[in-house]
């Protein structure tokens, strides 16, 4: 298995396992841990990290199941904090992550709402106006138009 920190680019999560084609290592699975969120924070933190990527690796690997954070995980992860006292590990973590700003104003032709998007959503409509004028289904006269958020406002 490949450990490895990531290049920058993992903000808003703390690390992540994966297997598959493409993954460096003797079974093609690694574990990522987040250089940007981890380095700032106590040590605790990245063992926290490292152990519930590792859990994700042992119910894959040994058990052989596919899972998120069921029952092996949950079951695991007790075990693990009922036996150390030097760091907890959780389902999700808890720390510091800096906002992301919009790129995107949604604007419902309709109404005129303006909600703040992150990516654009092909598709995606007014709720409001969707529940209000067709029963709650989607018609394509509530499809959302998208504007670019300006810098520094």
């Amino acid at each position: 298995m490949s450990l490895r920190w990531s290049d920058k680019r993992l903000r808003r999560t703390a690390g992540f396992y994966r297997r598959g084609p493409g993954v460096v290592g003797d079974k093609g699975c690694e574990i990522v841990l987040s250089r940007p969120l981890l380095t700032p924070l106590p040590g605790s933190a990245t063992e926290s990290t490292l152990c519930h990527e590792m859990i994700h690796a042992w119910i894959d690997l040994v058990l052989d199941v596919r899972e998120g954070h069921g029952h092996n995980f949950c079951k695991r992860m007790a075990l693990i904090n009922a036996v150390q006292n030097g760091f907890q590990v959780t389902v999700r973590h808890q720390f510091p992550v800096p906002p992301s700003l919009p790129k995107w104003w949604a604007i419902c032709p309709n109404c005129g709402l303006r909600s703040p998007y992150k990516r654009l959503v092909r598709g995606a409509a007014c709720r409001k106006c969707c529940d209000a004028h067709y029963g709650g289904r989607w018609n394509a006269s509530c499809v959302l138009l998208y504007e670019p958020v300006e810098k520094g406002v």
